[in-house]
C-alpha cells in the first residue's frame, strides 16, 4: 500500500474543506453589506470542488486521485430588501438591498465542511498508524 497516496487524498480533502469554511467566513462577513466597492449588492459564493473523474467507470479511479477546488462561483440570489427611509444606501422608496444570503444556511454549510474536515483529519491518523504499526512489524 502506498502511505503517500493515502496521505495526499486526506490532504486533498483537508483543503477543499478548509476552502469551505473560508468561503462561509466571506458570505457571513458579507450579509449585512449594502454594497461592495464596486456599487452592486454582495453576491454570496460556493466552493466548486470535484473528484477527476465524472463517469461511474472512473469513479474508484478519482477517488484515488483525491478532491480538488476548481473554483468559486457567485450564487444568484435575489436581495433581502430592508425599509430603512434613513439609511444611507436606500433607494426612492425607502428600502436598502442586502445580499440574499440566509446565516442559517450558512452555518449548515460551515458545520457540513468542518465534519468533513475531521473525517479526513482521523483518516490520515489512522494511515499514519497503519504505517507505524507496518514499520514497527517490519523492523
Amino acid at each position: 500500500m502506498n502511505y503517500l497516496h493515502a496521505f495526499a487524498i486526506s490532504a486533498s480533502g483537508m483543503t477543499v474543506e478548509k476552502t469551505r469554511v473560508d468561503v462561509t467566513a466571506v458570505n457571513l462577513a458579507n450579509a449585512n453589506s449594502t454594497r461592495s466597492t464596486d456599487g452592486t449588492t454582495f453576491r454570496p459564493l460556493r466552493v466548486l470542488s470535484a473528484a477527476s473523474a465524472p463517469q461511474f467507470a472512473g469513479v474508484l479511479e478519482g477517488a484515488l486521485r483525491g478532491a480538488e477546488v476548481r473554483g468559486l462561483k457567485e450564487v444568484e440570489t435575489a436581495p433581502r430588501l430592508s425599509y430603512e427611509p434613513g439609511h444611507p444606501d436606500a433607494d426612492d422608496r425607502g428600502f436598502v438591498s442586502y445580499p440574499g444570503i440566509s446565516p442559517v444556511s450558512e452555518m449548515m454549510n460551515l458545520l457540513t465542511a468542518v465534519r468533513i474536515y475531521e473525517a479526513n483529519v482521523a483518516a490520515l491518523g489512522a494511515t499514519k498508524a497503519m504505517a507505524q504499526r507496518t514499520l514497527e512489524l517490519g523492523g
